[in-house]
C-alpha cells in the first residue's frame, strides 16, 4: 500500500507527544534493529557522520514530501526548488505525496530512484558512503497514522541517533530508537536518488538493474543506458545488465553495439534464451542471416518459459530467407 505524507503541523506535535508518553522508557525493547546496531556495530560503519552539505528546504504545511526529495536532489546536483516538485509529486485532493510519485518524479529529472532494504544499517551506510536518504515515517501510530518525509543526513553511533532535515527543522536529532518506531510503521521505507553513474552503497545486482529498467521505462533512455552500464561496472557478467543494455540500444536502432552486448551476454550465459534470441533478432536485421539462424536455433533449443517467443524469432529468420535447419 502507497502512504501520503501529511506534514508538520500542531496535530505532529501532538502525535509525538501521544507517541513519547505510550513508548516511556521501553523505548529500545521495542526497537529491535536499534538493540542490534548498539550491541553489534558493524565495523564498516565510521562512529560518526553528517552531510553538512546538504541543503534544507523548510517545509510548507503538508508540503515535506516536495521538500525532502528537493533535499535529496539538489544534494546531487539537480537544482531545483520544492515548488516546482509539488506539480509532480503533491496530490491536493489527498493533501500529500505517495512513494510512487517520489520515485517517479526522481526519474523524471534523470536520476536513479532506489528503494533501500528494510534496514537501519543501510540507511546508515548510505550516510556514511555520502548520499542522504529519503525516509517516510508515521508520526503517529498504525491505526491513526500521520504519513512525513524527512531526509537522514548524519548520525552518531556513540550516542544511538540520527540526524535529520525535517520539516522546518535543519537539524533534527532523534534516537535510534525512536525513529526506528515511526519508520516501522511507515513499512520501513526508504529511497536515494543517484546520478545514472553512480551505484548506492548497499544496491544489489537486481535491484540496481530495476532501478535502471524504470528509467527506461520513464523515457529516460540515455540516463538508463548509463545506469545499466554502471551496473556492469561492478557486476560485469551480469544477464539483466546485459539484457537491458542490449535492449535500449536495440530500441535506438544501434544494433552493433546491442549485438555486442546480447553476444556478451550468451557468452556468460550459455543456458540463456533471451540472449540467444535477442541476438538472433539483432544479427537479422544487420542481414546476418547464418548467424543468426544458428543463434535462433539455439534458443529454442533451450526451450523453456520463452519458448514460444523464440519459434517466433526463429520463423522471422527463416523467411527472410536463411536456409532451415538441418534435420536431426
Amino acid at each position: 500500500m502507497q502512504r501520503m505524507q501529511l506534514g508538520i503541523s500542531a496535530r505532529l506535535l501532538a502525535g509525538i507527544l501521544f507517541l513519547a508518553l505510550m513508548l516511556g522508557l521501553g523505548g529500545c525493547a521495542i526497537a529491535p534493529q536499534t538493540r542490534l546496531l548498539e550491541s553489534n556495530r558493524p565495523s564498516d560503519l565510521p562512529q560518526r557522520v553528517e552531510l553538512t552539505a546538504v541543503p534544507f528546504f523548510p517545509q510548507e504545511e503538508y508540503q515535506c514530501g516536495p521538500a525532502a526529495l528537493a533535499t535529496a536532489l539538489n544534494s546531487v546536483g539537480v537544482a531545483i526548488r520544492p515548488e516546482i516538485l509539488t506539480d509532480q509529486v503533491y496530490l491536493p485532493s489527498r493533501k500529500g505525496s505517495l512513494q510512487i510519485e517520489m520515485l517517479a518524479a526522481t526519474r523524471r529529472n534523470g536520476l536513479a530512484a532506489y528503494v533501500l532494504a528494510p534496514q537501519l544499517a543501510d540507511v546508515l551506510r548510505e550516510v556514511a558512503s555520502g548520499t542522504p536518504v529519503v525516509v517516510l515515517q508515521n508520526m503517529l501510530v498504525s491505526w491513526y497514522p500521520l504519513w512525513h518525509y524527512a531526509v537522514v543526513v548524519g548520525y552518531d553511533m556513540e550516542t544511538s541517533k540520527l540526524i535529520l532535515r525535517s520539516g522546518t527543522n535543519a537539524r533534527q536529532v532523534l534516537p535510534f530508537w525512536y525513529f526506528e518506531h515511526t519508520w516501522q510503521f511507515a513499512g520501513h521505507w526508504a529511497m536515494v536518488t543517484v546520478r545514472p553513474d553512480h551505484i548506492p552503497a548497499t544496491a544489489t545486482e537486481i535491484g540496481y538493474a530495476s532501478a535502471a529498467d524504470a528509467l527506461n521505462a520513464s523515457g529516460q533512455k540515455t540516463a538508463a543506458a548509463t545506469a545499466y552500464s554502471t551496473l556492469l561496472t561492478r557486476w560485469p557478467n551480469s544477464l539483466v545488465g546485459q539484457l537491458g543494455l542490449g535492449n535500449i540500444y536495440y530500441a535506438a536502432g544501434k544494433l552493433a553495439e546491442a549485438e555486442f552486448a546480447f553476444r556478451k551476454a550468451t557468452e556468460n550465459h550459455p543456458d540463456s534464451a533471451p540472449a540467444f534470441n535477442n541476438l538472433a533478432q539483432t544479427l537479422a536485421d544487420q542481414g546476418k542471416l547464418p548467424e543468426a539462424l544458428q543463434a535462433a536455433q539455439t534458443a529454442v533449443g533451450l526451450g523453456g518459459p520463452f519458448l514460444s517467443a523464440s519459434k517466433e524469432t526463429l520463423e522471422g529468420i527463416l523467411s527472410r530467407g536463411a536456409a532451415p535447419p538441418s534435420p536431426r
